[in-house]
């Protein structure tokens, strides 16, 4: 299994609901390789103080893996740039995909106009190719990810088939695995969870924190009075209740009293503060356990790149076999070879 995240900050409740939960339940069932993706992050913040950010964006990220409840003694956490093996993958893929089959990729646009980009830099075209890459060097089976990349992996999927067409069976056809919740709206109620859009609660947000973002959430924009009747379907706040509040008789008797105009705003969201914070509380206790540890999480992360460095090397290895790259060159090497032994 593989999936990760770029590393441009900490992570939200939107990345544990779309595909953190999912890693935690699966790293007893599948060989799990999560990857901190920093080309990712090239295609739309390429600048050289984002590039310097990347070390301590990538710690905060794996604190956020780690406080999940991710296990490195089950899992291999590693750093994408350092596995140089996927630039190699990434050129033959390549070679397997037209223009045409990316522009239809609908994420790619939301992403470009997302980093204010006003024409589509040719990396961000190939992001899904890249990603592809990442999917098949461990030769994974599973990829669970949020519903926005979900066409992402279809693309890989594609691109695993017509490799194995041309050359051999090399790689698996890998299933995607969406969340729970596919897509968490934010707190604005205009448009999915994102660090960018300052719509967010984070993992690591402290109780205060999120109680403020909570009463700040969007909600019925046509109830202005407790007794009027609010619209609770599509409601942020009752879509947190549904996810995050585990007391369901609490969660149908404020949906009653929201149609019925017989609760206010403010009691829904002290309820829903109240509830994030249990859920967020054992993810805080663990994180700040795990940062108190100088050290670790660069030993995690380093342990991990030098894992996938093998695993990646065997893949590529594999490639180029059943592609017929490794041919040429032994056989330009060996005549090579015995020109050389003749001049002596």
């Amino acid at each position: 299994m593989l999936t990760g995240d770029r590393p441009t900050g900490k992570l939200h409740l939107g990345h544990y609901v779309g595909s953190l939960a999912n890693r935690v339940k699966l790293q007893d069932t599948f060989n799990c390789y999560f990857i901190i993706a920093d080309l990712h992050m090239l295609t739309t913040k390429p600048s050289r103080t984002d590039i310097e950010n990347i070390s301590s964006n990538a710690r905060e990220m794996v604190l956020d893996y780690l406080a999940c409840g991710i296990d490195p003694a089950k899992s291999v956490i590693y750093l994408q740039s350092a596995v140089h093996e996927v630039y190699e993958m990434n050129l033959f893929f390549e070679m397997l995909v037209t223009v045409p089959r990316l522009q239809r990729v609908p994420s790619l646009k939301e992403m470009a106009k997302s980093a204010n980009l006003n024409e589509m830099p040719l990396g961000l075209l190939g992001y899904p190719v890249l990603q592809a890459a990442d999917i098949l060097m461990p030769r994974a089976h599973l990829v669970p990810v949020g519903k926005d990349n979900e066409a992402h992996v279809e693309l890989t999927r594609e691109i695993a088939r017509r490799f194995n067409s041309m050359y051999g069976e090399v790689f698996p056809i890998p299933e995607v695995l969406v969340g729970e919740v596919p897509t968490l709206v934010g707190t604005d109620g205009n448009t999915k969870m994102s660090k960018s859009l300052g719509n967010a609660i984070y993992l690591s947000d402290d109780a205060k924190t999120v109680e403020k973002k909570v009463k700040g959430m969007y909600t019925d924009p046509n109830r202005i009075r407790a007794d009027i009747p609010g619209k609770v379907e599509g409601n942020p706040v009752f879509i947190y209740h549904d996810v995050f509040n585990p007391d369901k008789a609490e969660v149908d008797d404020l949906k009653d009293r929201y149609r019925n105009g017989k609760v206010g705003d403010v009691e829904v969201k002290d309820k829903l503060a109240r509830a994030i914070n249990n859920f967020l509380g054992p993810i805080r206790e663990r994180r700040e356990e795990y940062a108190s540890r100088t050290g670790y999480v660069d030993e995690v992360i380093f342990s991990g790149t030098r894992k996938m460095q093998e695993e990646a090397s065997q893949t590529l290895l594999e490639m180029k076999k059943a592609m017929g790259l490794t041919g040429a060159w032994n056989k330009i090497s060996r005549k090579a070879e015995k020109f050389r032994k003749k001049l002596q």
